[in-house]
């Protein structure tokens, strides 16, 4: 067995465990009941699905240009889904979308639950 079929087989692998993770970001946002929930079934599995796709495009193809085309790829998406899930998060928190009931620390409502302080004394 040469290095080229088990490079084939790692690429094969990686693409088919990467679908599935889309598949499962995709179930993920049908499903969970709040936007919050939403937000995290939607990036995080979709980010390493992603990474495993991209991963297996490189080792199927092995050029060194293309490579470092998806390793660009995997950095911007990385940082997008990260600044783009906070600020969606953000704003749909200002605007009153988020279920409150919901939330096991919520540190961006002004109005505190508790009289403790935060932070140092």
């Amino acid at each position: 067995m040469s290095w080229t079929t088990v490079a084939d087989v790692a690429a094969a692998v990686c693409l088919l465990l990467g679908s599935v993770l889309a598949l499962l970001a995709a179930v993920g946002v049908l499903r969970m009941p709040d936007l919050l929930s939403r937000m995290h079934a939607a990036t995080k599995p979709q980010v390493l699905g992603t990474v495993l796709v991209m991963a297996g495009v490189g080792l199927r193809l092995r050029d060194p240009g293309i490579v470092g085309l998806l390793v660009l790829v995997v950095l911007l998406q990385m940082a997008a889904s990260v600044v783009s899930s906070h600020m969606i998060g953000r704003a749909s928190f200002r605007a009153g979308q988020v279920r409150h009931d919901l939330l096991v620390v919520d540190e961006l409502s002004e109005v505190s639950e508790h009289d403790e302080p935060r932070g140092a004394p």
